[in-house]
């Protein structure tokens, strides 16, 4: 037992029988057996180099993760509603989901879907546009060669290219730029009409002009959106 005498620390342990003092870091220590006893580590617990988890089938595979694959296709949500049908025993509530998916190689597509739950009308919406997606065969510059412009239903949209400008569009005309990977291109919305997926199906229909199996937009269409432009 250790005491303190002005300042100074002093053993007061008893020495036991049979059993000879060692000095460890300038302390009296005394241990029972041979002096090997203390400092062997034969059969004691080595400590194994850091990760290696070869004996802890957990841990092996903790780390052992792959990169996450990525999607062929891109996909972008338009807009998402829920809607309701009244039946006879009541209402029953439904989600409406549009979505544009894209490679940002050249193929573009629209889609809508409805399910009672968010996930599966996503998933079928874009099994959807996978179905309705268009190949562009675009520029050299990822650009469209001359002006277009598309009508669908109460969308209008004029597309005319922009060279070293970038994308200058808004609302869904944007979001279908950027998945079908169309760079320097200047839109503009011609309708009063914000209904997304109206625009999205009208800048489709516009670029279905460039799509290899070439589309051509109708005469009267173009006649009238340019009489708008005009205007």
């Amino acid at each position: 037992m250790d005491t303190v005498v002005n300042n100074k620390t002093e053993n007061t342990t008893a020495p036991v029988a049979g059993v000879a003092p060692r000095q460890f870091a300038g302390k009296t220590s005394f241990f029972s057996g041979s002096s090997n006893s203390a400092t062997s580590t034969k059969g004691a617990y080595a400590p194994k180099a850091f990760g290696d988890r070869s004996k802890n089938p957990r841990k092996a595979f903790a780390g052992g993760r792959g990169e996450r694959v990525k999607p062929e296709f891109d996909q972008k949500i338009l807009n998402i509603r829920r809607v309701t049908r009244v039946t006879k025993g009541g209402k029953r509530m439904s989600f409406s989901v549009a979505l544009v998916a894209g490679n940002k190689k050249g193929s573009i597509g629209v889609g809508t879907g409805k399910a009672g739950d968010t996930a599966v009308a996503i998933d079928k919406a874009f099994r959807s546009a996978k179905k309705n997606m268009i190949n562009l065969s675009l520029t050299k510059t990822m650009s469209i060669p001359h002006d277009v412009c598309a009508k669908y239903c109460s969308g209008k949209v004029l597309l005319m290219p922009a060279p070293s400008r970038g994308i200058s569009a808004g609302s869904a005309v944007r979001s279908i730029l950027d998945l079908a990977g169309i760079k320097d291109v200047s839109a503009k919305i011609l309708s009063s009409s914000k209904n997304k997926l109206n625009i999205a199906r009208a800048t489709l229909d516009a670029l279905k002009t460039f799509s290899k199996k070439g589309v051509k937009a109708p005469a009267p269409v173009i006649a009238e959106v340019k009489a708008e432009v005009k205007k």
